[in-house]
């Protein structure tokens, strides 16, 4: 039995390695190895006629950053009365655990992810070869507070009020002001 079951293995083995497709028609994660390439050109093209704008000069992402580097590390009041040269929108977001409704708030500026960073979370140096080459030594970086590693993921924002929130859930967000009612939980017992 062993034996059959042995020389049906190796048998499978040899049909896939005998119908096993070319290069050409390779299949990627997006597809045939030219239909990424043509998807490539045609986001080159959109890039083209869609240019990244430049004439950004003040970011409330950044501005969010630096806020929240003095709040979470006991610089609160230098947080609260920190200038925003443009004008902060007000947002409206509602937390959300499950179905119940965890929060809601006036939003002071923007809602920032709590992975977005002032500085780069590594860089990359060349540096020379005792063979006389060049190579690439990546370094990791440490945060605003002299700290390394990741962030949870999740969001933070600033209330109008003036309150430092950090949320790890689900959250709607908008520019204008909305209801939602209270969710009712439900469960069945046992």
């Amino acid at each position: 039995m062993k034996k059959i079951f042995l020389a049906v293995a190796i048998l499978l083995v040899v049909v896939m390695s005998l119908t096993a497709c070319d290069e050409t028609t390779l299949q990627t994660s997006g597809g045939t190895r030219e239909d990424t390439k043509a998807q490539a050109r045609v986001a080159d093209e959109l890039a083209l006629n869609q240019k990244t704008p430049t004439d950004i000069d003040y970011s409330l992402e950044r501005y969010n950053l630096i806020r929240r580097a003095y709040w979470v590390n006991g610089r609160r009041e230098k947080a609260n009365s920190l200038p925003c040269p443009v004008e902060k929108p007000l947002g409206y977001i509602v937390l959300f655990a499950g179905n119940a409704t965890v929060g809601r708030f006036v939003v002071d500026g923007k809602v920032s992810s709590l992975n977005s960073f002032l500085t780069p979370s590594a860089v990359d140096s060349p540096y020379g070869s005792a063979s006389g080459g060049y190579t690439t030594l990546t370094t990791e970086t440490a945060d605003v507070d002299g700290s390394y590693g990741q962030n949870d993921n999740g969001i933070f924002f600033f209330t109008s009020q003036g309150n430092y929130i950090e949320y790890t859930g689900q959250y709607l967000y908008s520019d204008i002001p909305f209801e939602i009612g209270d969710a009712v939980v439900t469960y069945k017992a046992g």
